[in-house]
């Protein structure tokens, strides 16, 4: 492939809500480009974009996938990314490094969740947005009705750049707004098409449009808004000139209409990303890090190389891909960078462009490009590469936090070690998941984004470590404590023939505040207990607390204090006093009125207002409080606490309750009493365990 300047060059992210049919747009601009020769199908697994066994299984998109392609002269970067938020992360690399994002929304359903979401990203990282309205060959396609519900989500700078002709079954009929043409596509899936210009009723639609469209250019350029108040018009030259312009500044926001299952409107949108959309140069400086931490710009004509490594993968016979998006300078074979990160060097091997799973050799990624480089020792997704002569840090992906939990057990004793192993690899590549070892409950604790998340990883864990997982609910941390105050005497002998055992430990017990831990004092008085042994009851103290007194949980927000005791001159001994100490403890604990306290977590829905009475009631059937509402376009966000034990995959369930359409979030809250009914089930059920 030749080589590409930065202005010839368009990275952009194809995003949108799941089954909207982005993979299928990108298959018909390859199929344009000439790249394929005919139309590939999600159902049959021979697209360009899903070529993992995961993706075939399921018939949907898990990766985000680089593609490219030339059209008019321009060098496309297409990452076609997951519409499942289960699989967000893809989504936000790709969203990190495009020049913008080009939207795909379902003809039938309008804007969903997923759309709300990647245009909520997609302004966080400051690019334009396009939008593709897909699938008008769908039965009961209202064009006007989806129309009014993108400007009613993203405001009323949403301009129609192409209009459906035919809408429904046999859909092949195109109105191109700015060049004012009526464009029949062809029904081979080619993407060829014949054009003519617009008569009737759609020559007036497209004059009515073309004098929205002016106002919306000039609303970009002072002095094309000047001219536009001089002239009353603006002429065709000064209209297109302007078009880059207003994009950039989101003064009007570009829609097209397509069905990429046939190839009809994908080329013309085409045409329009080549001529007017963003480049790199449209972000020519970016912001980046000092090694002192310092603010700075990195530009684009600066000689130094810095690029962003936004998805890291490995692939069988290949090893570690490493995907990267070059602010400046350049990369080549044989070059050694600097990882700021991990704060050591990189030798750079083969690099390549992708093609799906295909990958060509080139010997060169120039400033603005996207690239694959192979086999880095110590690059990882979120790390910034550059020349050792400039060390710089770009922003990273903040990654929203895991809403599904699983406790993980390897099937087959042995593999631990290839468990660790392929948990650390797969968690490099993405960092939406988290695995963590819960000290209070003795469980390792995989957690997603989403169900279908863990299902993935579980599969992937199979397929490329060969171990097999298992994952369950895990266990609850309930904590105990204590309600009043309390004291007790605890005499501990043991005599066994040789030297004996004696200790007695008189101890009290109240209550802290929440979240204070566990607090131990000592208030001895003369020279009945040695001093020595204070840190021998603390332990025996401490091993209750770990060991749970009621239900084998943790116990917290008690203060203990050891005031008195006896010893003998003979047979006290360390391990006399930590059994003591454990005794009285236990003694005390369930004489101040013991209670268990259950984690509460906060949580935050955002659901279509029509699911707002099921969602609201099954909130509350989980003992759960509401705490706000609000609204956000036509979602509902709804803030309430619940405890954690009845939110064990909960994003299940909302998904369910809403057809797909609802999404959380949950972080921990406080600790409170259990209900006293529901406590006793409780531990009873702990114990039996």
């Amino acid at each position: 492939m030749k080589s590409y300047t930065p202005e010839n060059i368009r990275n952009f992210a194809v995003v949108g809500h799941q089954a909207a049919g982005k993979t299928m747009l990108t298959e018909a601009m390859l199929r344009c480009a000439g790249v394929i020769q005919r139309l590939g199908s999600v159902e049959a697994g021979s697209t360009v974009s899903d070529y993992h066994a995961s993706e075939k299984e399921r018939q949907i998109s898990v990766h985000a996938s680089l593609l490219h392609c030339e059209w008019q002269d321009r060098k496309f970067n297409i990452i076609d990314t997951p519409g499942y938020l289960d699989f967000i992360s893809e989504g936000l690399g790709a969203l990190r490094v495009g020049d913008f994002a080009l939207v795909v929304v379902n003809a039938s359903s309008g804007a969903e969740l997923g759309t709300d979401q990647v245009w909520e990203y997609a302004t966080h990282y400051g690019i334009p947005k396009m939008i593709v309205v897909n699938g008008a060959d769908r039965e009961n396609v209202d064009f006007e009705n989806v129309l009014n519900d993108l400007r009613s989500h993203f405001g009323s700078q949403v301009f129609p750049m192409t209009l459906p002709i035919n809408p429904g079954p046999g859909f092949n009929q195109v109105l191109d707004v700015m060049r004012s043409e009526e464009i029949d596509y062809a029904g081979d899936g080619s993407g060829s098409f014949k054009e003519k210009p617009a008569e009737g009723q759609w020559l007036e639609r497209v004059k009515e449009l073309h004098r929205e469209l002016i106002e919306f250019v000039a609303e970009a350029d002072d002095s094309l808004l000047e001219t536009f108040f001089e002239q009353g018009s603006l002429s065709e030259e000064q209209l297109r000139a302007g078009v880059h312009a207003a994009i950039q500044a989101q003064s009007f926001i570009p829609v097209f209409v397509t069905s990429s299952t046939h190839n009809v409107g994908v080329a013309r949108m085409m045409d329009f990303i080549a001529k007017y959309g963003s480049s790199p140069v449209d972000r020519k400086t970016v912001p980046a890090l000092s090694d002192s931490g310092d603010d700075l710009e990195i530009s684009l004509n600066d000689k130094q190389s810095a690029c962003y490594i936004f998805k890291t993968i490995s692939e069988p016979h290949v090893g570690e891909l490493s995907f990267c998006r070059l602010y400046s300078g350049e990369i080549r074979p044989g070059m050694e960078l600097y990882n700021t990160d991990r704060n050591c060097p990189e030798k750079i091997g083969q690099i390549y462009t992708l093609q799906g799973h295909e990958r060509e050799n080139i010997d060169r990624i120039g400033p603005g490009d996207i690239g694959v480089m192979v086999k880095l020792r110590d690059t990882h997704t979120g790390n910034t590469l550059c020349s050792p002569d400039r060390k710089v840090k770009l922003p990273a992906v903040q990654y929203p936090k895991p809403n599904i939990h699983g406790a993980l057990e390897v099937a087959a004793k042995g593999d631990e070690d290839k468990l660790a192993e392929g948990l650390a690899t797969l968690h490099e590549e993405d960092p939406t998941f988290l695995y963590v070892s819960n000290q209070e409950t003795s469980e390792l604790v995989l957690s997603g984004q989403g169900e279908l998340h863990l299902e993935v990883i579980k599969s992937r864990l199979k397929r490329r470590f060969n171990v097999e997982i298992l994952l369950k609910e895990p266990k609850v941390p309930f904590r105990e404590t204590i309600r009043k105050k309390a004291e007790s005497k605890y005499r501990h002998k043991k005599q066994t023939g040789g030297a004996g055992q004696f200790a007695e430990v008189w101890m009290r017990i109240e209550p802290l505040a929440r979240d204070s831990g566990v607090e131990f004092t000592q208030s001895l008085v003369g020279q009945n207990v040695d001093r020595v042994f204070v840190p021998s009851v603390e332990k025996g103290v401490q091993s209750a607390c770990n060991e749970g007194i009621m239900a084998h949980c943790h116990v917290t927000d008690v203060k203990v204090d050891f005031y008195d005791g006896k010893m003998h001159p003979v047979d006290s001994k360390d391990i006399a006093f930590q059994i003591a100490g454990k005794e009285a403890f236990r003694q005390a604990f369930m004489e101040a009125s013991p209670c268990l306290l259950e984690p509460i977590m906060s949580i935050e829905i955002k659901i279509p207002e029509d699911f707002m009475g099921d969602v609201m009631g099954d909130i509350s059937s989980r003992r759960g409080r509401i705490q706000g509402m609000d609204t956000d376009g036509k979602f509902q966000i709804i803030r309430a606490q619940a405890p954690m034990m009845e939110l064990y995959r909960y994003s299940t369930t909302l998904r369910s309750i809403t057809g797909g359409r609802g999404f959380h979030t949950e972080t921990f809250s406080h600790y409170e009493e259990m209900p006293r009914d529901l406590e006793q089930k409780t531990i009873e059920r702990l114990n039996a365990k």
